[in-house]
């Protein structure tokens, strides 16, 4: 299967036809996928709708060198993490296809990066190697073609100035930041952007207070002077990213899918409109997992849209005796 296939899907009888190839490719070339899906006694020939195909626990991303071929490593993308904590490696074969995946994703929800200055506010992904969310953030910027585009690291000052001007100038601006960046730039100047894309890429990372999605887009709201927060869903794990153009509602590209599973059951998947454990396809996936249950809690609407709502704890992860095996 090839790139161009997975990005050109249109409807729903495609996105399921390679994902009953992409399956069978995981299954017979990807080692612990393979145990995984034997130690549930489940084959492809026993898979006759996507919802029973299983869904490897991302924490093996940890602990497994999760890959679907034998060819080199070109990039090896890692978590975050805390001091201390095992982070997650997702080793990448082909880094064009994650380039592809985020380009025409973005394309897909905002259109052509070209017509935006695009502003970086992630110093705690900066001061760390392997950062897929700064390897997107770098291209985005280069790829804006636009010399007012760049990084910031703690220069919050520049970063206001620069605002302020081409917010005034009627220039078309996407600022990116973690949570607590974005919290912070605003304690030090209060905006009222009119022509800016406000974007929270996550948590606040161990840096402040956990705060509800809620309660965070309130107060960027009000220090941005702007009336929707957008947000990005992605992770190391996933090649591929949702966007919300507001209220917490995330949409996926065509060849990306999620679901939920019961809390207390985790190989139940669940129908639309309740809430559980997100569990992610993710078609960019083909050289590594496209079938991933996320540690994020989560509900589906029945337009496929959805929202985040919180994260289970260790004491939360019922119903499976397989994370480690």
């Amino acid at each position: 299967m090839n790139s161009n296939t997975i990005f050109n899907i249109t409807d729903e009888a495609t996105f399921e036809a390679l994902t009953f190839q992409t399956f069978k490719h995981q299954f017979e070339n990807n080692r612990t996928y393979r145990s995984f899906c034997d130690l549930l006694y489940k084959h492809p020939s026993d898979i006759t709708k996507i919802e029973d195909i299983p869904f490897l626990p991302i924490e093996f991303f940890k602990s497994h060198e999760i890959v679907s071929n034998t060819n080199q490593i070109q990039e090896t993308f890692t978590s975050s993490g805390t001091t201390g904590s095992t982070t997650s490696k997702h080793h990448v074969t082909d880094v064009s296809i994650y380039e592809e995946s985020y380009r025409k994703g973005f394309d897909y929800f905002y259109g052509n990066i070209e017509d935006y200055i695009v502003l970086a506010l992630l110093p705690n992904y900066l001061e760390r190697k392997g950062s897929s969310l700064v390897y997107m953030a770098n291209d985005l910027i280069k790829r804006s073609k636009q010399a007012e585009s760049g990084f910031y690291l703690h220069d919050l000052k520049a970063l206001t100035e620069k605002l302020i001007r081409l917010d005034t100038a009627g220039k078309k601006v996407l600022l990116i930041g973690v949570s607590f960046a974005l919290l912070d730039l605003i304690e030090t100047s209060q905006f009222k952007l009119k022509h800016t894309i406000v974007m929270e890429t996550g948590g606040m990372k161990g840096r402040r207070k956990e705060l509800i999605r809620t309660e965070l887009h309130q107060l960027l709201c009000e220090g941005f002077g702007v009336t929707e927060i957008h947000s990005e869903y992605g992770m190391t794990e996933l090649l591929s990213q949702g966007y919300s153009n507001g209220n917490g509602i995330f949409q996926t590209p065509p060849w990306m899918k999620l679901f939920t599973r019961d809390p207390e059951d985790a190989l139940t998947i669940q129908t639309n409109g309740k809430s559980g454990g997100i569990n992610v396809i993710d078609l960019a996936n083909i050289n590594s997992c496209s079938f991933i249950a996320t540690q994020d809690l989560g509900k589906i609407y029945s337009n496929g849209t959805f929202e985040i709502i919180g994260r289970f704890d260790h004491s939360d992860i019922r119903g499976c005796n397989l994370m480690v095996f």
